[in-house]
């Protein structure tokens, strides 16, 4: 089994955008626009996915309050956290239903350093399985935690907005249709990503100072 190509550092990504760039115009356009988009990486593991289950549906704000309450806790820590009542977690900040999936993931008990070899479908397809885990999640946890090069996230709202300006679609594209897209940007769908995300935030820039 081949191991997913992972971004390591800029010159994975300078690699990527000139890849990119050689194969559609308009990411080269993009991207003189953007410069190097940010890495993004992480530490992937049980505390990366305990974070994206916290940060559903609240502000960041919100989200640093509860993960501290947690840390306080104990409750960062898998072998705490699997033994907490829902209780103790709704004390420390989660609402019932989010006490439910930060237990069934502590519960799953992962093999974090096996999905770090893993295909980025089979990462998918491990963590969707787990209550309150989507694949929206699950995608950005192989993108960012994981650093795989050629993983995309079609639901973003901002990915499809941006993929609209950028190719001058009459509407933002569904998610499936942004994922049948993003096969011609195999095998840099990640590098893609991060373009399209800076795209988005320079070219709403340049309406607000054009308006």
């Amino acid at each position: 089994m081949t191991i997913p190509r992972i971004i390591k550092g800029e010159a994975c990504l300078a690699e990527g955008l000139d890849w990119l760039g050689r194969q559609e115009p308009r990411f080269a356009h993009a991207a003189g626009l953007t410069g190097m988009p940010p890495l993004r990486l992480r530490d992937d593991g049980f505390q990366a996915l305990l974070d994206a289950i916290i940060s559903q549906q609240v502000s960041v704000a919100s989200a640093s309050a509860i993960r501290a309450r947690m840390q306080a806790a104990g409750y960062l820590d898998e072998d705490r956290l699997v033994l907490a009542s829902e209780e103790e977690l709704r004390a420390a900040g989660l609402s019932r239903q989010k006490a439910r999936y930060a237990k069934a993931l502590a519960a799953a008990r992962l093999d974090y350093p096996a999905l770090r070899a893993a295909q980025t479908d089979a990462v998918i397809a491990t963590l969707v399985a787990l209550p309150g885990i989507g694949r929206w999640t699950a995608e950005i946890y192989a993108m960012f935690a994981l650093g795989h090069a050629d993983v995309f996230a079609p639901g973003d709202l901002a990915l499809q907005e941006s993929a609209r300006r950028l190719f001058g679609l009459e509407e933002r594209p569904s998610e499936k249709a942004l994922r049948q897209m993003s096969l011609d940007w195999a095998p840099w769908r990640s590098v893609a990503a991060r373009l399209l995300w800076s795209y988005y935030r320079v070219d709403k820039g340049r309406e607000g100072i054009m308006g």
